[in-house]
């Protein structure tokens, strides 16, 4: 629903006015008050992403995974190629939300750095259970 809302570009809103109507039963919403919805559906959002981002980098930190461990460059200080991280994440939200994948992918660069980041390697697992998994290639 919230995702619903917040991709709705359309000039009128109209998939937040349906919504709105029919799920939620609220008819006949001004245009100034549904345009007020989708900044407050982007704003739940960036912060959803943002924490499950903080949780991913908490968990890479755990592990030594975030690069705090002396890793530049994607090398160690000894020169070795870092090893590159999945994190599984369960496929609905991040699949089918374009713009939490996008918030999510935008704190992990912000959180990790441009040396760790690109070695964290989201991957979709469908129908699995709804937490977030890490395992190393």
């Amino acid at each position: 629903m919230i995702s619903a809302m917040h991709e709705d570009d359309s000039p009128e809103l109209i998939e937040v006015a349906r919504i709105l109507k029919d799920v939620l039963e609220i008819p006949d919403v001004p245009l100034k008050v549904r345009k007020l919805i989708v900044n407050l559906c982007n704003a739940v959002t960036r912060r959803v992403a943002r924490l499950a981002a903080a949780g991913i980098g908490g968990i890479l930190k755990k592990i030594g995974r975030d690069g705090s461990g002396g890793i530049t460059g994607g090398r160690t200080r000894t020169g070795v190629k870092m090893r590159g991280t999945v994190v599984t994440i369960e496929g609905c939200l991040y699949t089918s939300y374009t713009m939490f994948r996008e918030y999510l992918h935008e704190a992990l660069w912000e959180i990790l750095g441009e040396d760790i980041a690109p070695h964290v390697i989201p991957k979709v697992i469908e129908d699995g259970p709804r937490t977030v998994l890490m395992l190393a290639m």
